[in-house]
């Protein structure tokens, strides 16, 4: 199964969140995540999907499958995919369906501290500002 393409799917979560759960806020985290998951695979992240509450045949999810640019979809863990989708169940069948595996990173999710979660937020509320989360 090498060199698989895979569509990495984080959940846009509202920064209010951030407090309750940055987690699910912090969408760079997420992708990196995947990322990192691919590359221990041998596989290689060919899209950054960014989805909330999307249902699972909405074209936007299946567009670069039907393209041929995405072998598998991978997301950081089951709480990610429930955020980002209407429903997992059905998502999961329609991968069944279209015969596109699903894979959840299964990482540790990182222990968040008050600066962190200050980078997180900067990071958000400041895009047209200029700032490139440095």
């Amino acid at each position: 199964m090498g060199g698989l393409r895979v569509a990495a799917i984080a959940s846009l979560t509202p920064l209010e969140e951030l407090d309750s759960d940055p987690f699910l806020v912090d969408t760079r985290t997420q992708h990196a995540m995947c990322a990192r998951w691919a590359v221990d695979k041998g596989f290689v992240v060919t899209r950054q999907l960014l989805f909330y509450g999307l249902r699972p045949d909405h074209s936007g999810l299946w567009t670069d499958v039907v393209a041929g640019h995405v072998d598998l979809f991978v997301a950081p863990n089951e709480r990610v995919l429930a955020r980002a989708l209407t429903s997992v169940p059905g998502f999961v069948a329609e991968c069944e369906r279209r015969g596109v595996p699903l894979e959840t990173a299964g990482l540790d999710e990182p222990a968040y501290d008050a600066a962190m979660k200050a980078s997180v937020h900067r990071r958000l509320s400041m895009p047209t500002a200029g700032y490139d989360g440095c």
